[in-house]
C-alpha cells in the first residue's frame, strides 16, 4: 500500500503552495531586476545593436531565470513537505543497486 503524501492534507497544501507562490512572487522581482540590469550594460556599452537583439535578449535570460525559479520551487515544495519521504518502490526488486 502507498502511503499518503502529506500534500493531501488540505492544510499542509495550502500553506505549501502559499509558499511557492511566494517564492515565485520573489523570482519576478528579481528576474526582472536582472533584465534590466543586462538590458542596461547593454545599452551602455555602446555598441550598435538592434532592438531585435535587446527583445531576445530579455526574453531569454528573463525565461531562463523564471524556468529555473519554478523548478527549483517544485524540489523544494516536495522535499520540504515530506513528498518525498511518502514515495515507494512498488516493484520489489533492487536492480539498480551493484
Amino acid at each position: 500500500m502507498v502511503p499518503p503524501s502529506p500534500l493531501d492534507d488540505p492544510d499542509k497544501a495550502a500553506f505549501a503552495w502559499a509558499r511557492y507562490k511566494r517564492l515565485m512572487r520573489f523570482m519576478v522581482g528579481v528576474t526582472l531586476a536582472v533584465v534590466a540590469l543586462v538590458l542596461g550594460y547593454l545599452y551602455v556599452s555602446g555598441s550598435a545593436l538592434s532592438i531585435h537583439f535587446y527583445i531576445a535578449t530579455g526574453l531569454g535570460v528573463g525565461a531562463a531565470m523564471m524556468l529555473t525559479a519554478a523548478l527549483m520551487g517544485l524540489v523544494f515544495l516536495s522535499s520540504g513537505t515530506g513528498h518525498d519521504e511518502s514515495v515507494t518502490d512498488l516493484t520489489g526488486g533492487d536492480e539498480w543497486e551493484s
